[in-house]
């Protein structure tokens, strides 16, 4: 599938800002499966500095410093991407969950080396009292280590309720759990800590979606959102994407921007500003495929 993808985040300040310093992450990555012919980054009023870096997980991000005063920052970012349907190995046909966790433990390759740093808890996601117990019921004593973390995917999609008004950025596993409510930030950071909780190896994932309006509807445009899902390490056949939010492994209509230990490292648009006094915040993003 061919996608354009507009990504317009806007802040209006209630007083003039002096300085603002962000790092944004607006460029979808190049990946066996996806091939990005375009990318453009709009930023008004022109920065002073710009700089294009590659960070530690492989990411495009963008640096740049507005210092002249204004009312308003609008950063727009134009992707024109391809991208083609993941091939994911048979579930059942996976090593042992046991077997995996054994082996990243080991460090015996260095593919299991690469993966074994996203083992660990991370800023925004721990591995409290409750989640390994939650996770074990998808994992009963060797179950393949794919086939678990599917059941694990379709637990939370049928048990977990999407609620944009249950959860914040910052809203911590625990809650998630207690609540079981949330956005596809909270299910994947959720998913996750209970795959690291068995000693398996996890990633978050941000990206898109494209939205498919009701039938007989038009399309709004802007009013897609950016999205978020999980990576699981299968020894053998490398990451495998899912979609807690969906329970659906991730296919052609997903178009990744960046993956990290969980949302902070890879939100898209993140800084400081001076002065500014009260801000308001829009984001428009609108993902159109193309014939």
């Amino acid at each position: 599938m061919k996608y354009m993808i507009t990504h317009t985040t806007t802040y209006t300040y209630s007083e003039p800002a002096s300085l603002s310093q962000n790092e944004v992450f607006l460029t979808p990555r190049e990946i066996p499966t996806q091939k990005v012919s375009k990318n453009r980054l709009t930023i008004v009023p022109e920065p002073q500095y710009l700089k294009r870096q590659t960070d530690y997980f492989g990411n495009l991000s963008h640096i740049f410093m507005v210092q002249q005063s204004h009312n308003t920052l609008s950063m727009t970012a134009q992707s024109e991407v391809e991208t083609m349907t993941p091939v994911a190995p048979p579930p059942d046909q996976t090593p042992s969950f046991e077997t995996v966790a054994m082996g990243l433990e080991a460090c015996e390759n260095p593919s299991d080396l690469a993966a074994y740093q996203y083992v660990f808890a991370s800023p925004l996601i721990s591995i409290p009292p409750g989640i390994k117990d939650f996770a074990q019921v998808s994992f009963p004593p060797g179950t393949p280590v794919l086939k678990g973390a599917v059941d694990l995917m379709g637990r939370i999609f049928t048990d977990f309720t999407y609620d944009k008004s249950a959860t914040t950025v910052d809203t911590p596993v625990e809650q998630v759990l207690a609540k079981r409510k949330g956005v596809c930030q909270d299910f994947a950071h959720f998913a996750i800590s209970c795959l690291r909780s068995l000693g398996l190896s996890a990633r978050y994932v941000s990206g898109y979606l494209e939205t498919i309006p009701p039938p007989g509807k038009p399309k709004l445009i802007g009013s897609d959102a950016s999205h978020a899902w999980i990576s699981v390490f299968v020894p053998n056949a490398g990451w495998v994407d899912l979609d807690p939010t969906n329970n659906l492994f991730s296919g052609e209509k997903h178009i990744c921007l960046a993956w990290g230990r969980d949302y902070g490292d890879v939100t898209p648009v993140k800084g400081v500003v001076m002065g500014g006094g009260i801000h308001t915040l829009s984001v428009k993003v609108d993902v159109s495929s193309q014939a």
